[in-house]
């Protein structure tokens, strides 16, 4: 398991698409859950490269996704912009 650290950036204005709620409610799961993991720099399922690339983008202040599979099998995204003014909670048919 990595080891994470809470708040490593700010989310600024949070923002979810329809589709990306609704798939949250067929899978009885909270995006709060995945944003407090998404700060805490748990990326969720992407692999060792793209990691790092949001280790990075947070030192360097550039985009930072992750990627995470809910309970039912669908997966969600969540996009921090790289000024981190905003943050997109997204489905990948909405990107």
């Amino acid at each position: 398991m990595i080891a994470t650290r809470k708040n490593q950036f700010s989310l600024g204005t949070v923002v979810a698409t329809p589709a990306a709620l609704a798939t949250l409610e067929r899978a009885q799961e909270s995006a709060s859950t995945f944003l407090d993991r998404h700060t805490s720099g748990d990326f969720g399922d992407v692999d060792d490269d793209d990691r790092q690339s949001n280790l990075d983008a947070i030192e360097n202040d550039e985009r930072i996704m992750s990627v995470y599979p809910l309970k039912n099998g669908e997966v969600i995204w969540i996009i921090t912009e790289a000024d981190r003014s905003s943050s997109c909670v997204l489905t990948p048919e909405d990107y």
